[in-house]
């Protein structure tokens, strides 16, 4: 694994990078055996402290936003904290997907401090949209083909591992996800197409900038695995360029279905 990580957008008080899959955010005591972090690697990388203001999950791939100082780090937490950072993933499901869909499972956290089932359960809301879809003629399940779709999601909450249990709840798990998803899919994407891990990748961001006083579009690439995969499905024209961009509207905050109907 790189020690170095793809910078994305960088100011004095903000920057974007790029997450390998495999990579966790900072330390945690769930995962152990890892001797490789996003922050501290940054952190080496810049010559000073970072502080994240959100988190991708291990396998997941892609945007990851840290500010450069405590102040930064407060005002964009309260940016998340009001649902006003708006973000935008990419994922690799079996079977057809919906062509869109609000999934509204509410979930409980999955932190390892006690019991699934002793947890609160908590609201939690993924808007999704089919961009995509392939068949290939091969038999994994009872029938001669498999079908996967390249799925757009939006989540307006953040809980553990949401994406992936919202899609794998709703019938189509994502690629990948040895929790959540289907060992025979996995392994055929990991044996056939050398693709052995979870095809989620964070690919956008809308936050309001306090400083700059104006809202930070930001679209991230996403890894050469993807890419080629992408490639193999026909699916080359939903893969993002990096982009950075400005625009003077303060984004709306996301909200809840119940404030919607």
């Amino acid at each position: 694994m790189s020690l170095e990580l793809p910078v994305l957008y960088q100011d004095e008080r903000m920057v974007a990078v790029q997450k390998p899959s495999g990579m966790l955010v900072h330390r945690s005591p769930i995962a152990r055996d890892a001797r490789v972090f996003a922050l501290q690697t940054l952190r080496n990388q810049l010559g000073r402290h970072v502080y994240p203001v959100h988190r991708l999950d291990r396998p997941t791939s892609g945007l990851l936003l840290f500010a450069l100082d405590p102040e930064m780090a407060q005002a964009l937490g309260e940016e998340f904290t009001a649902h006003r950072v708006h973000k935008r993933y990419l994922a690799v499901v079996r079977g057809v997907g919906p062509e869109q869909d609000l999934l509204d499972y509410g979930l409980r956290e999955e932190d390892g401090s006690r019991p699934k089932a002793e947890m609160p359960e908590l609201e939690a809301w993924t808007a999704v949209r089919r961009l995509d879809s392939v068949e290939l003629p091969v038999r994994i399940d009872r029938y001669p083909q498999v079908r996967y779709s390249l799925m757009e999601a939006r989540p307006w909450t953040g809980r553990r591992h949401q994406i992936r249990r919202h899609l794998a709840r709703r019938g189509y798990p994502i690629i990948g996800d040895a929790k959540h998803g289907k060992g025979a899919h996995n392994r055929f994407f990991r044996e056939r197409l050398d693709s052995p891990r979870l095809l989620l990748a964070a690919v956008g961001m809308t936050v309001w900038h306090p400083e700059q006083a104006r809202t930070l579009q930001l679209d991230a690439p996403l890894a050469d695995d993807m890419q080629a995969l992408f490639a193999r499905f026909g699916w080359q024209g939903h893969a993002p360029a990096a982009r950075v961009a400005w625009h003077a509207e303060r984004p709306a905050a996301l909200l809840s279905p119940g404030h919607d109907r």
